[in-house]
């Protein structure tokens, strides 16, 4: 089973977090084609080209300016504790031990819109490229066009060599529709929060992001490697609506 998460823009290399392992991105050279682009642009196209405001992207264009390689744990830091915010608030980094790590590193994957898709301990230095920007390069109109064939060969490999050759969707659709998933040719869960509002049932963003990372924390935690044992999942108050839910669809309410 390889579940996969979408990044988050809020993101740091500092001491907080600590693992001695580490990996490299297996895309870099793809990664540095983007950012020759993205160095070509003043900060005031990127601020046109992402939608964020000028402090940002001006911050944004200093580390494109600055992204270097190769990457160490000098310049860089592993994906899993570099990336910060909602869905990771929900993964427990800071008490994980080794083998939590490398349980991770099996068993979960981020989509990117730099790196493609990265391994928990890939060592990444912090960018801004959400998935839905229309860069433009030779290779593609878009980053959708930019990693497609790459990134669903890749998770078809991936989801091939594990135990149970199912992919748990656990990312948003901004990043996951890059794996064109009416064309994958693995089984995929998808997994969703919903809350309880009277007789209905609402999705409400903040909360599913949290609790996707809640998922991803729990099947390192636990050691899962099928989606069955997904279902015993009940942090922050959610269960299983057990009449809405399939082989292929877990719906958890609370």
């Amino acid at each position: 089973m390889l579940a996969v998460l979408s990044p988050s823009k809020t993101q740091a290399i500092d001491n907080q977090f600590s693992c001695k392992e580490f990996t490299q991105p297996k895309f870099l050279k793809n990664s540095k084609i983007l950012v020759d682009e993205l160095r070509k642009l003043s900060s005031t196209k990127l601020q046109s080209l992402m939608g964020v405001s000028s402090k940002l992207a001006e911050l944004n264009a200093e580390r494109f300016r600055k992204f270097s390689t190769p990457f160490s744990m000098k310049n860089s830091r592993q994906a899993l504790v570099v990336f910060r915010g909602d869905v990771y608030d929900g993964i427990e980094v800071g008490e994980y031990k080794k083998a939590d790590f490398l349980y991770a590193q099996k068993h979960i994957r981020i989509l990117s819109g730099l790196y493609g898709v990265l391994s928990p301990l890939d060592l990444i230095q912090p960018y801004r490229l959400e998935m839905k920007t229309a860069l433009k390069t030779k290779q593609a109109k878009d980053l959708y066009g930019f990693w497609g064939d790459m990134l669903q060969n890749e998770i078809e490999k991936e989801v091939k060599k594990s135990k149970s050759r199912s992919l748990v969707n656990l990312a948003s659709q901004e990043y996951f529709k890059v794996l064109r998933p009416k064309h994958l040719s693995v089984p995929i869960v998808q997994v969703d929060f919903k809350e309880k509002n009277g007789s209905n049932l609402r999705s409400i963003a903040l909360f599913a992001k949290q609790a996707r990372g809640m998922m991803a924390n729990y099947i390192v935690r636990n050691r899962l490697s099928a989606p069955k044992d997904l279902r015993g999942f009940s942090e922050a108050g959610y269960q299983l609506e057990p009449t809405s839910s399939t082989d292929r669809y877990l719906l958890f309410v609370r």
